[in-house]
């Protein structure tokens, strides 16, 4: 990037970061993810830090907040509230423990250790222990009086209680600072009133704890089911609290709710091992508290050297706020291509610019096809925001208009297949999806191939994707039967097969010559025909030939099945093609094992999994849960009987599952159920 480009991006992106700022900390009306945000504020970080000379005072970077509303007093903080530096990994909190040390090489550091609150940062003020002031965080430098309105909130003490540990913040002045917030259970309630009260229901419970406070009038805030939990206590001279476990302790003396210092919610770290123990621990439990959290804040535990360590910038020195992974960031679309599936859909794929979100970096993302990229106007060269929910496939959610300058490429779907140039169609006039409707399409008989040996179909260890191409180019196989028909002595013959390599892949091939029968199934690629269906399909007609017999009327009494699902089955039975594979794989004496038994304990039980388990992957799970007779789904209904929740899972799962009151159970818990 020129200096020039650098200085027309730095406009684009601050203009752009300030509005954002304005709708949150202003008007309480984001309009996007704080991932959002956060992206385009890391691509401003990094241009100013290669550009240091076009960093401007007005730039986000070098200011904590937006100015306060002018509808209420303002008032100035005694000491600045700030906001902390972010950090994303292990690397990043090493080495910021190594600054602190080389800071203050005589103090043997320790951490403490903290849930970062989401809501609304506020200062409570006490003369001589009776409740006084409260002031909104603001800028950091002046926020809005609030009194009236936090005075309101059950959790705040109008009269700090008196104990043999703390009358020594009984005189004089005492500031307890914290966060306002709404507990989700309290949300998720007051959002089925208003629902069925036909009102508009909010959008999550940090921006209606900011709203609420922000309200002129304190009676409604008093309907509110708000809570203070305070983290923070100063007061002169600030020795008089000497760690940050001291504070936590004497606010919980004084009344405050707290998170207190045990393991469970906020403690003392000896070292960097202890405090990623924590970070570990709480990746997953975070979304079992009552209140929502992105991270965890790191302090140094003495306040002595907290203080002296200072500010840096607009962040103390002393703390970061470790923020797990995002599930949304942004990127730019560096171009647009077209991917052909097994079944001939032509799928717009954007290639982006590398970029992490949730734990893995993303260069591609679907578009889903031609009219979705024209509805949400996606075009080449755009500034995109990128999601990534759990098992999600990466999708570009929306690009950000604000950003372009001129250059930017409207998409146009192409008319011919970019793999055999055969002319593009669609089935139907309404069909929202573009067909290369040639079988022999070579991206097609390349997807048919890798879908026949994935892990969720017949599981053939070593028939990867770059495995496949090459016995294709080789002429070695030209269909899924063709697989059973290699030998060990035309795989030594590619480069990509040693002796071993070649004996593991013929011993694989061969362990799979009588599969499951819903797993042959599935492993055919018929359109419409997911791993559930196939199982139902099974279930239903227990063997390979009582399934190519069958009527569509027939196919359209198993459960599940509707018209569409039918004709296609009984389509793809009746091509020529079709049949010619099935005579090849019974040549090869390759067919599905007739199903004796049918159902289980788990019989008509429906489960979904979110996030990544640590004992099976996810292919392996919904085998066991289909053996048992259980349904595996991939997204949460109202039917959905249990949420198996994972390591590193997404929001949108779990939410859906606490809507709807479904049964969540941890993957030990699966087990139990599968044994």
């Amino acid at each position: 990037m020129t200096r020039e480009e650098a200085k027309k991006r730095l406009v684009s992106l601050r203009a752009q970061l300030d509005q954002y700022a304005h709708e949150y900390y202003v008007r309480d009306n984001p309009s996007v993810d704080d991932s959002v945000y956060d992206g385009l504020m890391a691509e401003l970080k990094k241009i100013e830090a290669e550009f240091p000379e076009l960093i401007t005072t007005d730039s986000p970077t070098q200011r904590v907040g937006a100015k306060p509303l002018a509808g209420f007093k303002q008032v100035t903080h005694r000491t600045r509230m700030i906001s902390l530096n972010d950090v994303f990994d292990r690397s990043e909190v090493e080495a910021w423990a190594v600054r602190m040390l080389k800071l203050a090489p005589e103090s043997h550091l320790e951490f403490f250790v903290d849930i970062k609150m989401d809501g609304l940062a506020c200062s409570i003020i006490y003369e001589d222990g009776i409740y006084s002031q409260a002031v909104t965080r603001g800028d950091g430098m002046v926020g809005e009086d609030v009194t009236e309105n936090i005075r309101t909130i059950p959790s705040v003490p109008l009269r700090l209680r008196n104990s043999a540990g703390n009358k020594d913040f009984l005189s004089g002045r005492t500031e307890v600072r914290g966060e306002v917030i709404m507990y989700k259970k309290n949300f998720a309630k007051l959002n089925e009133t208003r629902q069925a009260e036909g009102l508009a229901t909010f959008a999550n419970p940090r921006n209606l704890a900011a709203g609420t406070i922000r309200q002129l009038d304190p009676s409604l805030v008093a309907k509110r089911p708000l809570h203070f939990r305070a983290y923070d206590l100063l007061v002169e001279p600030p020795s008089r609290v000497a760690s940050h476990e001291f504070a936590y302790r004497t606010l919980d003396e004084l009344g405050f709710l707290v998170n207190k210092p045990t393991f469970k919610d906020s403690y003392v770290a000896k070292d960097v091992a202890t405090v990623m123990k924590a970070v570990a621990q709480w990746e997953n439990e975070r979304l079992n508290l009552e209140f929502n959290t992105d991270g965890l804040v790191v302090k140094i535990n003495d306040r002595a050297l907290y203080d002296r360590l200072g500010v840096a910038g607009k962040a103390p020195r002393a703390a970061i706020a470790y923020k797990y992974a995002a599930e949304q960031s942004t990127t730019k679309v560096k171009d647009i291509f077209i991917s052909i599936g097994r079944t001939g859909a032509a799928t717009p794929v954007a290639m982006l610019e590398p970029v992490v979100i949730a734990g893995t970096t993303v260069q591609m993302a679907t578009l889903h096809n031609e009219s979705e990229v024209a509805r949400k106007d996606i075009r080449i060269g755009d500034t995109v925001v990128v999601r990534k929910a759990g098992d999600i496939i990466p999708e570009v959610v929306e690009p950000i208009t604000k950003l372009r300058n001129g250059t930017e490429k409207v998409f146009h779907m192409p008319k011919r297949c970019p793999e055999c140039n055969t002319v593009l169609i669609k089935s139907k006039k309404d069909d929202a999806v573009w067909r290369c409707p040639n079988i022999h399409c070579p991206a097609r008989v390349q997807n048919r191939i890798q879908h026949f040996a994935s892990k969720a179909a017949m599981d053939i260890d070593g028939m990867g994707e770059k495995n496949v191409g090459a016995l294709l180019s080789a002429g070695a196989i030209s269909d899924p039967a063709d697989v059973y028909a290699l030998k060990k002595e035309e795989l030594l013959k590619l480069d990509r097969f040693a002796e071993i390599s070649a004996s593991k892949l013929i011993e694989a091939i061969e362990a799979k010559k009588q599969p499951n029968l819903n797993r042959f199934i599935y492993g055919l690629g018929i359109r419409h025909v997911g791993a559930q269906t196939a199982v139902d399909l099974a279930n239903h007609f227990r063997s390979m030939e009582g399934l190519i017999k069958a009527t569509i009327e027939e196919l359209s009494n198993v459960e599940g099945i509707g018209e569409v699902v039918a004709e296609s089955i009984v389509a793809w039975f009746s091509e020529e093609a079709n049949v010619q594979l099935l005579e090849k794989f019974k040549r090869y004496n390759v067919w599905p094992r007739a199903l004796n038994k049918v159902g289980g304990k788990l019989t008509g039980k429906r489960f979904v999994v979110t996030g990544t388990l640590r004992k099976m992957d996810r292919d392996e799970a919904a085998e066991k849960i289909r053996l048992q007779g259980g349904v595996f789904q991939s997204s949460v209904g109202k039917e959905t009987d249990y949420l198996v929740v994972g390591e590193n899972v997404g929001k949108s799962k779990l939410e859906k599952a606490q809507k709807l009151g479904t049964k969540q159970i941890n993957e030990d818990e699966l087990i139990n159920l599968l044994n």
